[in-house]
């Protein structure tokens, strides 16, 4: 039970951390593009690799699972699961699984584009004075 209040809080953090980052980025440089969202995927790239590396870098003993499943689960999940995403695909490559990373990356873009399409289209079906 310990592992999921440790995950809940990660993730809280994560989450903040995001709204912070995002919004901030989004105020400053006010624009077509949406930097927040892509520093907020980048930088959560650059720390769930950081953290999948600890238990294999000089030969350091594993961080314990509740310390992992705060850092990777809960903080990284909450802050952005593209990180997880990349992490999956990037296992994947170093496994000389191309075809398979290849798949995954083209499945998860196009399919979670069209799956956002549909929800939208969900929605404003069953809510139409909220259609955008």
């Amino acid at each position: 039970m310990f592992i999921y209040l440790l995950i809940a809080l990660g993730g809280a953090l994560g989450s903040i951390a995001r709204y912070w980052l995002s919004t901030t980025v989004e105020i400053r440089f006010n624009g077509l593009f949406p930097w927040g969202t892509f520093l907020v995927n980048l930088s959560g790239c650059i720390l769930i690799g950081f953290f999948a590396a600890l238990p294999a870098a000089g030969g350091r003993p594993m961080p314990p699972t509740e310390m992992r499943a705060f850092l990777m689960i809960g903080l990284c999940g909450g802050y952005t699961t593209f990180s997880a995403f990349s992490l999956q695909t990037l296992n994947l490559l170093r496994l000389g699984d191309w075809p398979r990373a290849s798949a995954y990356v083209a499945a998860s873009v196009v399919l979670c584009v069209v799956g956002t399409w549909l929800g939208l289209r969900g929605g404003t079906w069953l809510f139409p004075a909220s259609a955008p």
